[in-house]
């Protein structure tokens, strides 16, 4: 239960994360100012989550290819290095690679 208490944190962190990422994107006149303003928060903040390490992070900032209305910011966080891979060997584990997005709507109505 510990292990899963551990990961399901971190998660909620990428998430979290990506959230944040977005909603400061938001500001940007254009995609490539939204896709900087995304990277800078994480470059800044990303180590103020809980569990994560942000040298093992990876985001992906752009607009939506389905709708230009739409900016998505998907983080994505190696974690292997959470104390929960070999506590029980028999456990079913999760994917160790986090990836969690955000969207975020660009403009007015």
């Amino acid at each position: 239960m510990i292990a899963y208490g551990i990961y399901f944190g971190a998660l909620h962190s990428v998430q979290q994360m990506a959230a944040d990422a977005a909603r400061t994107a938001i500001g940007g006149l254009n995609e490539a100012e939204r896709k900087t303003l995304a990277q800078r928060y994480i470059d800044l903040n990303g180590d103020g989550y809980v569990l994560i390490d942000k040298s093992k992070l990876t985001v992906d900032a752009k607009d939506n290819v389905n709708d230009s209305e739409q900016f998505v910011v998907s983080v994505s966080y190696d974690a292997r290095q959470l104390p929960i891979w070999n506590l029980l060997p028999m456990l079913p584990m999760p994917e160790q690679t986090i990836k969690r997005s955000s969207t975020i709507r660009v403009g007015g109505i």
